[in-house]
């Protein structure tokens, strides 16, 4: 009896641990992932393995993004779920309130509905590069055409911005995206590169190859509605995401970018086996078919070898003269702005190094020789080996401080090649240079070119001296003052080589001074004075311009604030230049900001433009000028009548005085049409109701003939020639008008 009850009980006792767990244990696991952490719904698309794709043997998504979220929501109190984006694009997701978050985005976008977003911090930078179709080139950035996936349609944005000539097809599936390069409809793919490490795991790809240089990276962030409740998700998960150390993350990339995670399709199989296939179909010549596969790809290497063979030197692996030639045209036609130098270099002594110490040696110093120069030439550069000991380089033209650095890294290396091995012989080396000139990238002709630079080694060599010569030394010498001006600005900025003079602006009928005109000087420290015609073209083409006129400015106005704290009311006008208006930089602001701060009033500060620049540019500068205007500013025409649109810029530009530039009707032509000119100019001008200063004027002729046509405003060497403040500051009062 008592076995009996005591095995009922155990009964009991089991169902109640079997109801338990059948039944309860569900609730309390759900009540502990509650209790755990909250459930976060991350929406992802799954087509970009492998930052994003579904594992079928698992049955959810990883990848990536997946690892570095996850951990990143768990550190931040989240248990995530990942969902499969069905919407076609991820603004449209934005929109879907079954997820939490979206990713991944570079930066915020307004949803597909227009609203608001915010985004987290980055998770990790993702490098963008293109994918060609083999060794094919390609065109210049801004001119390419490139492939890609629909679902990046918000990442095609930052490359419009990046490269605004790029020209950008979408395509669906990777693809179509691989037909139509195949098919030269488009130059090239752009994904992210860990994208590219796993789609050309695909052996049909095989011809597909990944430019090494990243475009831009791009950041890699969730995004969800800028509400207050994807504020707090977002922020919670900036606290995790900082959590995130650089090793894990580069862990994480690593470890999926060297997966094979490319699944073989019957098709894949086909075409990795094609030929066991066909060899299997024709078993009875197989041995025919073997041979002659060997056959033709023995012929194959061969062609390949005398085809590199044509373009290198067997013996150093440079450039054979042919393959020189091509490099030269390349790069010339790739980077025309790139100021470049060809040195033709020869080994003076070569012939007794070979007898001396055999032609073992001899090749040794001329494999050390060209590997020595490869070190030191980036992409943009080429070495080539002539013939014997005779080697042409195509260098970059950085000055007398590079020139130095290579005669240094390279030549004496060279030098002393024999020495360091112990033996007394030291290489005698002469070279001669030739800097390339703007025709020679007009009319590329690399053999006129190796000629000069020869003529300039030859005379080296006869000189029996060790070194180099220049054989255009004006062309050198012009890159080297240049490259010294331009790099010298800031220096010359803050030591005061940069000084503003002032050349006083005249009424003829009353003698006085009206105005001035403020001059930039340049007192350089080794050079000496240089003339602003050299400067301020180089200065606008290198767009460091709007620093030098940033300066004149503020030192124009605390001259005018030092004179109107004297008591004395003056006027200046200043050079506004072309390049310094641009569509992101709001000039006028900063002139209505620069006189506030010096307590000035718009009446002092004379704003001049040239005509030529509103002829190139006129929308944006005569937006400006009304904006100057508007502000209270005199705004002036520059040099009228040294371009050829002089009628049609008094009709659509709203200045306040025309300056003529009285130099262009006198230096050449006929003196009696160019006084014509001048009077109906003046004439014309003020029935326009403008006013008119004219500039150059040298004798008291021109001027006696300027006030009989109505104009007394002048400006010019036969009143004042330009001068410092000092000098300015020594004329009589009376002189000037009150």
């Amino acid at each position: 009896m008592k076995i009996t009850v005591f095995g009922k009980r155990r009964r009991i006792i089991l169902f109640c641990v079997l109801f338990f767990f059948c039944c309860l244990m569900p609730a309390v696991l759900s009540h502990a992932e509650g209790e755990n952490g909250e459930v976060l719904t991350v929406g992802v698309p799954v087509d970009r393995c492998p930052v994003f794709y579904e594992d079928e043997e698992r049955g959810e998504i990883v990848g990536i993004g997946v690892d570095l979220m996850r951990t990143a929501a768990e550190n931040a109190g989240y248990k995530t779920v990942f969902k499969s984006i069905g919407d076609k694009t991820l603004r449209e997701a934005l929109d879907d309130p079954a997820f939490d978050v979206v990713m991944p985005f570079g930066s915020a976008l307004p949803s597909a509905a227009g609203k608001e977003t915010i985004v987290s911090d980055n998770l990790m930078q993702t490098p963008f590069t293109l994918l060609t179709n083999g060794h094919r080139g390609i065109p210049k950035l801004n001119e390419l055409k490139v492939g890609m996936l629909s679902s990046l349609s918000s990442g095609a944005e930052t490359v419009r911005q990046l490269y605004p000539g790029m020209e950008i097809v979408f395509y669906d599936t990777m693809d179509e995206a691989v037909k139509a390069l195949r098919s030269d409809k488009v130059d090239a793919l752009l994904h992210n590169s860990y994208v590219w490490s796993y789609v050309l795991q695909k052996p049909s790809y095989g011809d597909l190859e990944v430019k090494p240089s990243a475009m831009f990276s791009m950041d890699f962030r969730a995004g969800t509605q800028d509400t207050p409740e994807g504020r707090v998700i977002i922020d919670r998960l900036n606290g995790g995401i900082a959590s995130l150390s650089d090793t894990y993350r580069e862990a994480v990339v690593l470890d999926y970018t060297t997966r094979k995670l490319y699944r073989l399709t019957l098709y894949d199989r086909i075409y990795e086996n094609r030929w066991g296939i066909v060899l299997v179909g024709l078993l009875l010549v197989a041995v025919i078919l073997i041979a002659d596969f060997r056959r033709r790809a023995l012929r194959l290497e061969q062609e390949k070898e005398v085809l590199w063979l044509e373009d290198h030197d067997s013996l150093t692996g440079a450039l054979s003269l042919a393959g020189f030639r091509k490099k030269v045209e390349e790069l010339l036609r790739s980077h025309p702005d790139i100021p470049y130098l060809l040195a033709y270099v020869n080994i003076k002594n070569f012939k007794f190094v070979n007898d001396s110490l055999g032609m073992k040696a001899g090749d040794e110093l001329l494999r050390y020789w060209v590997k020595r120069t490869q070190q030191t030439l980036s992409e943009e550069e080429a070495v080539c080996r002539i013939e014997s000991d005779h080697v042409a380089v195509l260098r970059h033209a950085g000055g007398e401080e590079k020139l130095h650095r290579d005669d240094q890294e390279v030549i004496d290396s060279v030098r002393e090649f024999f020495l360091d091995l112990g033996k007394e012989n030291r290489v005698q080396i002469c070279g001669g240079l030739y800097v390339l000139t703007p025709k020679d990238y007009q009319r590329i002709d690399v053999d006129h070119m190796l000629d000069c630079a020869r003529i300039a080694e030859k005379e080296v060599r006869e000189a029996k001296v060790d070194g180099y010569g220049f054989y255009n030394p004006e062309e050198w010498e012009r890159g080297k003052r240049v490259a010294d001006v331009v790099g010298r600005l800031p220096v010359a900025l803050r030591s005061g080589e940069i000084q503003i003079w002032y050349q006083p602006q005249v009424d003829y009928i009353t003698g006085k001074i009206t105005g001035l005109e403020a001059l930039s000087r340049w007192n350089h420290s080794t050079l000496g004075w240089i003339p602003p015609g050299e400067f301020i073209p180089e200065l606008e083409e290198t767009g460091l311009i709007y620093d030098l006129d940033s300066y004149v400015w503020e030192h124009v106005c605390r001259d005018l604030k030092h004179w109107k704290e004297q008591g004395i009311h003056r006027s200046a006008s200043v050079n506004l230049s072309r390049s310094d208006i641009r569509e992101d930089r709001d000039i006028s602001g900063h002139f209505q900001d620069l006189i506030k701060s010096h307590g000035l009033s718009p009446d002092q500060f004379r704003i001049e433009i040239t005509e030529t620049a509103f002829a190139k540019d006129p929308e944006l500068l005569i937006h400006t000028t009304e904006e100057l205007k508007k502000l209270g500013f005199q705004v002036e025409m520059d040099d009228f009548g040294s371009g050829y649109s002089s009628l049609h810029m008094l009709k659509e530009v709203p200045v306040d005085r025309i300056k003529l530039d009285l130099h262009f009707l006198t230096e050449t032509g006929d003196v009696k049409k160019g006084q014509i000119i001048v009077g109906y100019m003046i004439q014309m001008v003020r029935s326009l109701g403008m006013s008119m200063i004219v500039e150059g004027v040298e004798t008291k002729e021109q001027a006696e003939f300027l006030k009989e046509r109505g104009c007394s405003e002048m400006q010019g060497f036969y009143f004042h020639k330009p001068m410092s403040k000092e000098d300015l500051e020594q004329l009589p009062a009376e002189d000037f008008q009150n």
